[in-house]
């Protein structure tokens, strides 16, 4: 069973412990976005009888670049679209991008943002609103940066850095379509009812989620809308707030 607000043409493939990897189809070909192992990417694909027209990639991370170099040995001619700031990082890259640049990818034009926080060199890409009759609203792919009800964490990054790339994602419409790397939503509502137990929205959602995850699907993707009114770190108004919150988080053994 797929999340309600799922959209059209795109389609996520859990793998490992709590990787998501998203698949977006158009036509006969297909973009992938961030492959954290290959197999079970190549098989998704061959069953469909698609060709991988391109790999998207957010960042450096093992659990995100993994399966590209196996991939690219069945489709040698994908495109593999990094940041050009790391390009020692993810050496197979082919088309290396610079947050603000716009490509075209199966037709549809997509914008790169700088969301540098969990790396150095993090990036996000969005489809605009109404590209395609099959994605009528916007669609954020943002890696780690941000998580359902949750962001990433700061290895490389600061406070101050994952204030600005929030606020870069916040400019977003409501109706954009969040689709983040990892299914951590009821771990990270858990960690937010428990510090606001008084929310209602918070709560509402976590029992929403809990309802999901227990009949097995994924509560992913999300909306902005719906990240705006339950994700503590995109309504911390402050880089001090934010920074507390990331520390409470971290240590939370909940």
């Amino acid at each position: 069973m797929g999340h309600p607000c799922q959209s059209d043409g795109i389609k996520p493939l859990p793998v490992l412990q709590d990787n998501v990897v998203w698949i977006w189809a158009r036509g006969r070909e297909a973009v992938v976005v961030d492959p954290a192992v290959a197999e079970p990417v190549r098989q998704w694909l061959v069953d469909r009888k698609l060709e991988l027209a391109a790999v998207l990639q957010t960042h450096h991370h093992a659990d995100h670049i993994g399966g590209t170099p196996d991939l690219l040995r069945q489709w040698p001619s994908a495109a593999v679209i990094a940041a050009a700031a790391d390009q020692e990082r993810i050496p197979f890259q082919t088309v290396s991008v610079e947050p603000g640049m716009q490509l075209e990818l199966l037709g549809q034009p997509i914008s790169v943002i700088d969301v540098r926080a969990h790396t150095r060199a993090h990036l996000a890409y969005v489809l605009p609103q109404g590209c395609s009759p099959e994605l009528p609203t916007p669609v954020l792919f943002c890696g780690d940066t941000l998580f359902g009800a949750g962001c990433g964490r700061l290895f490389e990054g600061s406070a101050e850095d994952m204030h600005l790339a929030l606020k870069r994602l916040q400019d977003l419409p409501d109706d954009t379509i969040v689709h983040c790397a990892h299914e951590y939503t009821e771990g990270n509502l858990r960690w937010a009812h428990a510090l606001r137990p008084d929310d209602q929205a918070i709560a509402a959602r976590l029992s929403t989620v809990q309802d999901l995850r227990s009949r097995g699907s994924l509560s992913l993707p999300s909306t902005m809308g719906e990240e705006r009114r339950t994700n503590l770190f995109l309504r911390a108004c402050s880089v001090q707030e934010l920074r507390e919150l990331r520390l409470h988080k971290d240590s939370w053994s909940g």
